[in-house]
């Protein structure tokens, strides 16, 4: 039976409409209250313009078998315990018989690039980690390894796709790090977080603030792009049902 990817391409463009109409909501309505958490911090404080890419998670979910799977969407049940912290919140969780199946961060990063990269790259390689490390000491019971995901929305701007100057004056850069912009480096990120297999996928995507009617978007590589991570999921959830 093929995989079902539940229309992902047209429902991405919504997801990505919400995203950036929800942005300009917030912020608008931060001002209008006379707040001083206001523009771009306004926007990212709303806490759910990633919804629609969590829509689409779930359509895949029920699309390739597990209907009945237990799809945890309030912050009270999205906790998992970790191995080097007590606790992890996760943006979605998927349990099925009481088994974890998957756990997925959604991710976006507007603006500020130079100041917020390095954060980012940090939240996700220690998310990864830990969440790995206690899968590894029984943490989550008897059970195969659940599909751990990494999605990033970045915004497609002149200043992520620019070349950054990187400075290391002790050792060498890898090579794939010298000229390379913000966006480039959320994809080798991305790869290597795949490639050291501490997310089952990941996930860049870009979009520009113009794309609130259109839901337009781009993406780096096939390795790194919604189709692999899509599918990725459909046969995880697949086999599971299958299971």
């Amino acid at each position: 039976m093929p995989l079902d990817l539940a229309d992902y391409e047209a429902k991405a463009r919504g997801a990505v409409r919400k995203f950036w109409a929800g942005r300009k909501k917030a912020a608008k309505k931060q001002r209008a209250v006379g707040k001083t958490d206001q523009g771009e911090r306004g926007a990212v404080t709303a806490g759910s313009n990633m919804n629609g890419f969590i829509d689409l998670v779930v359509d895949i979910v029920h699309a390739n078998g597990l209907s009945q799977a237990d799809i945890m969407l309030q912050r009270r049940l999205l906790t998992l315990p970790g191995f080097f912290r007590p606790t992890k919140l996760w943006d979605l969780l998927i349990l099925n018989n009481g088994k974890l199946i998957a756990a997925i961060e959604f991710k976006s990063h507007v603006g500020s690039f130079g100041n917020n990269t390095n954060n980012r790259f940090e939240e996700a390689i220690g998310t990864a980690v830990d969440l790995r490390t206690a899968f590894r000491e029984g943490a989550f019971g008897e059970s195969r390894k659940p599909f751990v995901g990494y999605l990033m929305l970045l915004e497609d701007a002149p200043a992520s796709r620019k070349p950054v100057k990187a400075v290391s004056p002790n050792f060498p850069l890898f090579p794939e790090f010298h000229g390379s912009s913000y966006a480039e480096r959320y994809n080798i990120l991305c790869r290597k977080l795949m490639t050291e297999n501490l997310y089952t996928a990941a996930t860049v995507i870009l979009s520009p603030r113009s794309a609130s009617k259109s839901g337009v978007y781009a993406e780096m590589s096939d390795m790194t792009g919604l189709k692999s991570f899509v599918t990725t999921l459909a046969g995880q959830i697949a086999a599971e049902a299958a299971m």
